[in-house]
């Protein structure tokens, strides 16, 4: 039993969006997965999954507060405490398992909302050793994470520079993309320090934003769609919980996209994927997760970024969309936005940043304090 994309939604993205809150955010990605997909949710649909994390939403028992702007009052509904791509494969393995023929995936971030972002994050970290230490921003557990990594992996600030010019000039050509720029890596090297050794134009900023997936088998999408988007394989994987325990090298996407790989038959991604949407809410995490999703050799991967291997045009594009540093960090809808990417790429669909690809991977890591992450391979 295969799944399929049979529709996709979303509304944003934007740095903010006073004009609408976020139950309008949902229901108007959910309105346009709906028409794409050709079906009527109070009908076809047979389970809801919402990705939603308390911390952000400021309430508990989120889907509470699903059903109505997504058609789903008296259907299943349940929420996943994870990012969307987590509800991609809760949805795949409802599939899968014959529980439903079509599943709604959706998430949402209105990080505009939250005035105090940083405590927050400290508020999901332990409370004894690692909330107030120094009373420090917890952008600095990032720094560290990236000091790590850029002396192990010999990387320079040069070839980090690199990613943020890549993603904010793709980013010119995504209309849904806030924080498209051109900058050149004298400008990203010459911008402020603010958590050394990771500078300011290096984090993305957040984004408003909602995205819905309509997930069915493959016998529905026969009948809807002759040229389906196929999920070939999912992966998910979760370290420690706790910063001063994990392993700083992204474990959790090597493991998940070990996973992913397996059930899409998978055995050499540097040359079996075809481009690759990955987690860019830090620019050195960009150059991390493409080692952990093994589409480049460690060691390697500073020096194909400098020689615009991983370029809209290059041999293996990464973020053709422009990635967190252009669309922005949109929370629990961050691997959302790389799937939607993804699908639309596959569909032919994506406009002037149109690549010819068939096989497209997206992965989102669940930010700090975490160590968890998901991988999702797509394609036609």
């Amino acid at each position: 039993m295969r799944v399929a994309v049979l529709g996709v939604g979303y509304s944003g993205f934007n740095t903010n969006t006073p004009d609408l809150n976020w139950k309008e955010l949902m229901l108007e990605a959910a309105v346009r997965a709906y028409e794409d997909a050709g079906i009527n949710p109070r009908k076809d649909v047979d389970s809801v999954v919402t990705c939603a994390e308390d911390f952000w939403e400021g309430f508990a028992i989120f889907d509470e507060f699903v059903p109505d702007q997504l058609g789903g009052v008296l259907k299943p509904t349940c929420t996943v405490c994870s990012d969307f791509l987590y509800g991609v494969a809760t949805a795949y393995m409802q599939i899968k398992s014959g529980l439903a023929d079509i599943v709604v995936v959706e998430a949402h971030s209105k990080a505009s909302d939250i005035l105090t972002f940083g405590e927050v994050i400290k508020f999901a970290m332990d409370p004894v050793w690692l909330r107030d230490i120094g009373n420090a921003h917890p952008y600095y557990f990032a720094a560290l994470e990236m000091s790590q990594y850029v002396s192990e992996c010999c990387i320079n600030e040069e070839q980090i520079a690199e990613v943020v010019v890549k993603n904010k000039n793709n980013a010119l050509l995504n209309s849904s993309a806030p924080y498209g720029a051109k900058v050149t890596v004298e400008d990203v090297l010459n911008s402020p320090m603010v958590f050394d050794p990771m500078r300011k134009i290096e984090i993305a900023p957040v984004s408003d934003g909602a995205v819905v997936f309509v997930l069915g088998n493959e016998f529905v999408a026969r009948e809807i769609t002759d040229t389906p988007v196929w999920v070939k394989g999912v992966g998910w994987w979760s370290e420690t919980s706790n910063y001063d325990t994990m392993s700083f090298n992204a474990m959790y996407a090597y493991k998940a996209a070990k996973m992913a790989y397996k059930l899409a038959k998978i055995t050499n991604p540097a040359k079996e994927v075809d481009f690759a949407e990955v987690d860019d809410r830090f620019a050195f995490k960009e150059l991390q997760h493409i080692e952990a999703l093994q589409l480049s050799r460690k060691y390697e991967t500073g020096s194909l970024m400098q020689e615009g291997y991983f370029a809209r045009d290059g041999e293996l594009p990464v973020n053709v969309s422009g990635g967190n540093l252009g669309v922005g960090n949109l929370l629990e809808a961050t691997g959302g936005q790389k799937a939607l990417e993804v699908v639309l790429q596959l569909r032919g669909l994506a406009g002037k940043r149109q690549i010819e690809a068939e096989t497209g991977v997206a992965q989102a890591w669940r930010y700090i304090p975490t160590a968890s992450g998901t991988v999702a391979v797509f394609g036609v």
